[in-house]
Parts: structure tokens; sequence; C-alpha cells
């Protein structure tokens, strides 16, 4: 498998008008997903919007891409700081269906631990579903660690 050409291209604000709704719905079906109500689902789905992206735009401080694969959009990535700015956080990365399979995910990556790096960041930072095997088996191959885990059972 030859790896595509992979690039980070900054999303304008038009962009990410199109983007949000679209990866905020992927939000909320993932909590679904892990296990949320729909109602759950859809007021995590509202804080969030809220917390990042008051009036539509990232908060200062983070980023947002198209992924760029071989000219074509592959996905997205947003990544920004925490409270602690040299601790940064993979907040959302997605590839497309289409373009999986391709090690664009891994690319995508580590471009974005570049990124973080370039900012004074020392560590990068994670959530991800127990359910999302493929991207558990990702990140363990890209070095990252479990630092917590979280548990629920259906009563």
């Amino acid at each position: 498998m030859v790896t595509p050409d992979i690039r980070l291209v900054p999303k304008s604000d038009d962009d990410t008008a199109r983007w949000l709704p679209v990866a905020m719905a992927a939000y909320e079906r993932a909590r679904i997903a892990a296990g949320d109500s729909p109602d759950q689902a859809a007021a995590a789905r509202r804080a969030s919007e809220e917390q990042f992206f008051p009036e539509g735009r990232p908060v200062e401080g983070h980023f947002l891409f198209t992924i760029v694969a071989d000219g074509e959009d592959a996905g997205w990535l947003w990544i920004g700081p925490s409270p602690d700015a040299a601790s940064w956080w993979v907040w959302d990365i997605a590839v497309h269906d289409t373009q999986r399979g391709r090690g664009i995910g891994r690319a995508a990556m580590l471009l974005a631990e570049d990124v973080a790096r370039s900012q004074g960041a020392n560590e990068m930072r994670l959530n991800v579903f127990a359910y999302n095997e493929p991207a558990i088996r990702l990140y363990d191959a890209l070095g990252y660690e479990t630092a917590a885990m979280h548990k629920h059972k259906r009563l």
C-alpha cells in the first residue's frame, strides 16, 4: 500500500459552517452508540458547540483542518490546547469511509502532533469510545497509553 500525500488545510469560516453540523451530528451518534440516551447525547452536543464553537467558530487557539489526501478531501481534524497549554487534545478526527485503510488517519495524527509541538505542547491526549476498535488499535500503535477508563452497566 502506498500512503497518499497528506496535508492539513485550515478550514475557512464557510468550511467550518458546513462542517460543524456534520461533525456534531456524528458526535451525537457516537455518544448514543457508546451508551448515552438520545437526550444525553443531544445535551453533550449542545454543550460542546457552546464551549468550543461560540458563534460558529472555534475558540482561540484551536485548529480545525480538512485532511487532504492526494488532493481530495479525506476527512477532518480538530486539535487544541487544554487549560494547561502544554497539554493538547485531539478533539475530533474522522477519515471518510471511502478513504479508510490507506494510512490517512495515521499520517494525520502524526501531523497533528507536529502542529501541537509547534505550539509548545509536550503532550497529546484524546478520548476514544470503546466500541471504536480500529481507532484504538491506531492510537496504541502510535504510542498512546490508556490514562483513564470509564465503564457503565445497563440496569
